[in-house]
């Protein structure tokens, strides 16, 4: 009888050889170039076969973003498991700042700065993070009218949800994530009015 591993140690191995390929593939990436590496390297630098690159990673640009599905669930986890008396928009912000401050802290802030820039200098990578995020739209609309106590999403929520999203592209590229965070946010709460309303009134 063949003994198999349990599928808690299983899903743990998996998760475990994924991360193993993205940081591999990351590094060799930065320092190369997006379009100098090949999946046959990327495998052969992390000791494992081509197909299984492309069995956790359906294409070359997936292997800069091994937690999409993560990420997903966290986003959504945000709006369901909320603390009682905090707001959708408050829940989402605090979720954003929390995946700001723990990619510095498991990175530091230069080479956090220099992924970013990274990306932002890669088209096929901007692309697909900006595709990556969008995906998420329904899950988030989902999570949120399912907090609303509404059937389906309403046009609203629609709108709010890719906005939400939108917003980490926009914090991705700026150079002070935390305040385009807190001004982004504070727009989705607010409404545009009360900001044109007091950019008007400076006399910009």
């Amino acid at each position: 009888m063949t003994l198999s591993d349990p599928p808690g140690r299983r899903e743990r191995k998996k998760a475990a050889t994924r991360k193993a390929i993205s940081d591999v593939a990351t590094m060799m990436f930065l320092e190369r170039g997006f379009d100098n590496v090949s999946i046959r390297e990327v495998a052969d630098a992390a000791d494992v076969s081509p197909t299984t690159v492309f069995a956790h990673f359906p294409q070359k640009e997936a292997l800069v973003f091994d937690e999409d599905d993560e990420q997903r669930d966290r986003l959504v986890a945000a709006v369901r498991d909320r603390p009682e008396g905090s707001t959708i928009n408050g829940a989402l912000h605090d979720f954003y700042a929390a995946e700001i401050a723990t990619n510095i802290d498991e990175h530091g802030d230069d080479v956090a700065r220099i992924f970013i820039r990274f990306l932002n200098e890669t088209p096929a990578l901007r692309d697909y993070a900006a595709r990556m995020w969008l995906r998420h739209e329904d899950a988030l609309a989902l999570a949120i009218a399912e907090a609303l106590g509404e059937p389906t999403p309403t046009a609203e929520i629609r709108v709010y949800a890719r906005f939400v999203l939108q917003m980490q592209l926009l914090i991705t590229d700026s150079d002070d994530q935390l305040a385009t965070l807190d001004a982004g946010f504070a727009v989705l709460e607010n409404g545009w009015a009360p900001v044109e309303s007091r950019l008007s009134g400076s006399g910009r």
